[in-house]
């Protein structure tokens, strides 16, 4: 509470609690800010202005201020002194400013005055050569964008996620770069949810290779013995992050594609409609990974059952066919005098042909029966 406390001190320039951006005093340059922010530029009529270098959140705020447009900021994990002149500047809310500098937030999107918060997760597939129990198959970041009349801001945590080449896609696109910025939540929203869909079609094949595994025969056409279920259970822990990342985004996209907002333009609002049918659509195949595991572990566990069941019979029938020998031997290693057959010529050879006998009868029996 003392952050929020403080946050909420250096947001408020004025007695106001949420001052109007052309009301919002301009900031000092901040030394600090530079380590954190990766772009900075100033839009208008769809084309990026080009000044020869990239200028500084100050002095982008005051072009669009002037002469019109908007600017899109982007940062990678900023410290908490790093965001506050920015922060302080564009009147973002203190409550927004401490889940961008914190990270490790649920997608969502939240509506203050003059700004929407979102908070997209973003997901990497990892490669390697062969699943095992300790494989990372998803890597997670987050991307917090701030939406104004005239600014876009991009808070990045994580090694992944890049928005570079998305910005440079948009600036060969002015007629949907002069929309706004809104046009570029739509752009990060869609480029986040494309990743998504990649990372399901990997994610597939893992999937795949565990079930083929699972129930390909075993040695000599037997029972399959399964495999190690801890890679199971590694995969089925990935799976469970990347639905915390779809499946929270659905109701937020739901709300950009369908209730009118002033910070999002109509034309735009339309193409969210197709962002939130594909985060639907990715949201039901990540729940059928899940499903789809629980039924895999479940079959390796039954399988592993079985080969420990059949193991059990063949060792109880070899028990079986050993006890015949086992009992002659002990009678006729009984310590008395008069024992059946004990002198007589051919005793001995007599008695191991009806053991032999015996013990293959036994195993004819239990071999016709499916015990060995």
């Amino acid at each position: 509470m003392s952050m929020i406390r403080d946050l909420r001190a250096v947001v408020r320039p004025s007695a106001r609690p949420f001052p109007r951006k052309e009301a919002a005093a301009p900031f000092e340059p901040d030394t600090t800010t530079s380590s954190a922010v990766v772009d900075c530029a100033v839009y208008r009529d769809g084309a990026r202005l080009e000044s020869g270098r990239t200028l500084s959140p100050q002095e982008a705020m005051r072009e669009v201020r002037r002469d019109g447009g908007f600017v899109w900021i982007g940062l990678h994990e900023p410290t908490e002194a790093e965001f506050a002149g920015i922060a302080s500047a564009f009147g973002l809310h203190p409550l927004a400013v401490e889940d961008a500098v914190q990270a490790h937030q649920r997608p969502k999107l939240e509506r203050y005055d003059d700004s929407l918060f979102t908070v997209f997760k973003t997901v990497h597939y990892v490669e390697h050569d062969q699943l095992t129990a300790s494989s990372e198959v998803i890597d997670t970041g987050e991307v917090m964008c701030f939406t104004g009349r005239d600014f876009f801001i991009t808070v990045r945590h994580g090694g992944q996620g890049s928005l570079r080449a998305l910005r440079h896609r948009l600036q060969e696109d002015p007629e949907l770069l002069a929309k706004g910025p809104s046009a570029v939540l739509h752009a990060i929203a869609d480029h986040v949810v494309d990743g998504y869909i990649a990372v399901a079609d990997s994610v597939q094949d893992d999937i795949d290779e565990v079930e083929t595994e699972v129930f390909s025969p075993g040695r000599n056409g037997g029972v399959s013995r399964g495999v190690d279920s801890a890679r199971i259970y590694q995969l089925k822990r990935e799976v469970l992050e990347f639905k915390r990342a779809v499946a929270p985004l659905q109701r937020p996209m739901q709300l950009l594609s369908e209730r009118p907002m002033r910070l999002v333009d109509p034309d735009i609002q339309k193409y969210f409609r197709d962002v939130a049918d594909h985060v639907a659509r990715v949201h039901e195949q990540v729940m059928g990974f899940d499903e789809l595991l629980n039924s895999i572990l479940q079959a390796n566990l039954a399988q592993a059952s079985v080969a420990q069941n059949e193991d059990m019979r063949k060792i109880t029938a070899w028990a079986a066919i050993i006890a015949v020998p086992t009992m002659v031997c002990g009678v006729y290693g009984m310590n008395f005098k008069y024992m059946p057959e004990l002198h007589w010529k051919y005793g001995y050879p007599v008695i191991m042909s009806v053991t032999v006998v015996l013990c293959l009868g036994i195993h004819r029996t239990l071999k016709r029966n499916g015990w060995l």
